[in-house]
């Protein structure tokens, strides 16, 4: 029997409001393949998490024959699969631009 659907939060702390955006770089370990995500957020947090998984990632270390892609905001869509998101290098572009 499929889940009901569910509402989304944002995981900024104390935000509440519904998560519009996934904040996720592309990981492989060479085999498999997958987004690493570093926030689900809502517009009037999306500059801050944005920057702040930029940072993360910065700071990660990888194994041998990992890799791991700037992270990238996507647009969440309830029932769609990570494959099926939509990137959205329109607002990448206008946040890195504020740096």
């Amino acid at each position: 029997m499929p889940m009901p659907p569910y509402p989304i939060l944002c995981t900024t702390r104390g935000c509440g409001q519904r998560a519009q955006y996934k904040i996720a770089a592309r990981w492989s370990d060479g085999v498999t393949q997958e987004l690493k995500t570093y926030a689900l957020t809502c517009a009037a947090c999306l500059t801050v998490a944005f920057h702040h998984s930029r940072a993360k990632q910065a700071a990660c270390r990888l194994a041998p024959g990992e890799t791991l892609e700037p992270s990238g905001i996507y647009d969440l869509a309830p029932g769609q699969r990570d494959q099926q998101l939509r990137r959205r290098t329109d607002l990448e572009a206008e946040l890195l631009m504020m740096t």
